[in-house]
Formats: C-alpha cells, structure tokens, sequence
C-alpha cells in the first residue's frame, strides 16, 4: 500500500503565516510555527524554493513509521504574505503535480477555542483571507487543520486580534499545542482524514 501511495507523489503541506520576525508569534502564524516543527521532525530547514515562480519556501522529507508506512511530504511556507497565499503554493502544487486532496493547509481559526483542532477535506473559508487565496488558485477541495485562537475580546477588530502576539497566558500552553497539531498533521498524511480526526478533533 505504501508504495501505491508514494507513486502518487508527495503530500503538499502549507503552513499559512506573514513572513518576517515582526510576525513570527502572531496568532495568524500560527501555521508557520507548526510548519517549522514538522521541518525539525524531518531533518530539513526552509530554503526558498527552486521554482522562480514560487515566492516560498520548502522542505522536502518523509512523515510516518520509517519503511512502507511513510509518506513523502513538501513543506511549505509562502512568503507572499497571507492574503496572497494561493499563488506561491499553487505553483509548487503544480510543480510537484499535486491534487488539491493532497494538500494540508494549516492556519488559524477563530470560531474554535483556543488549542482546539479541527481537521476537515473542503469547506468555505469563513472569512481567512489565507483560505480564500487557496480557493481562488486551485478549489476547495484541500484538507485543512484548523489551530484554534478563539475571538477577539471585546469590540478588539479581528485584524488587529490575529496580528498581535499570543497572550502570556497562551503561550505557557503553545508549545505542547503546536507539537499535538503537528502529530495531527502527521497522522492526517500517514493514516488518513478519519484516523487523524478521530484522534485529534475535539
């Protein structure tokens, strides 16, 4: 089974954030941060991409038990900044002649509490403009993990929420939230969409 896979080529898996370090700990980047985590767990570090037309950058690894369990993966982060997301990950969706059913887009979501995750395949984008720049390139046919932030307090705009840094409080819980989205990550490309919310959704 492991070989079938493979011969369908590799998982495209695209952490959405704003690129540069005024927005490294924004809660909008928070799929830079699990896309960095899983660049650990692979061994590879972020180089921009080969692919002059792609603005991001990529790593390339495997995911899942070593042998005919792992899946090869394309790690992605645009560096087009979120709304423009579509373009540089459609590129190299293209490039490594990917469907949109083997893309995992991970980012921020403020209709679920925070640390909360949600994996789904399809969907609208209830207002992201980093899901809407997906739609718009290639359909909404792609799977998403969606890392919940919760809303804004108050009357606080949710521009100005999801581009300010996670609370104190947030963080003292970040790490271990980063790593389990990652783990789902991994479970999603390795065992499937049902397998991976049946353990991680909640």
């Amino acid at each position: 089974m492991g070989v079938t896979e493979d011969a369908a080529g590799p998982w495209l898996i695209a952490g959405l954030g704003n690129p540069g370090p005024g927005y490294a700990m924004n809660r909008h980047n928070v799929g830079f941060m699990v896309a960095d985590l899983l660049a650990e767990r692979v061994g590879g570090r972020f180089k921009r991409a080969a692919k002059a037309q792609a603005q991001a950058q990529v790593v390339e690894g495997r995911v899942g038990s070593p042998g005919p369990g792992s899946r090869r993966v394309v790690l992605v982060k645009p560096m087009s900044y979120m709304n423009l997301s579509g373009g540089p990950v459609n590129a190299l969706r293209e490039f490594y002649k990917v469907p949109p059913q083997r893309v995992v887009a991970i980012h921020d979501e403020l209709d679920i509490d925070y640390g909360t995750l949600r994996l789904k395949l399809g969907g609208g984008d209830n207002g992201h403009n980093g899901l809407k720049s997906l739609t718009g390139a290639f359909g909404r046919d792609y799977h998403r993990v969606r890392f919940g932030i919760g809303r804004p307090p108050g009357r606080m705009p949710v521009a100005d929420f999801v581009l300010k840094d996670f609370s104190s409080a947030e963080r003292k819980e970040l790490d271990y939230l980063v790593d389990r989205a990652a783990d789902a990550v991994e479970c999603l490309v390795a065992e499937g969409l049902e397998r991976a919310q049946s353990a991680y959704n909640s």
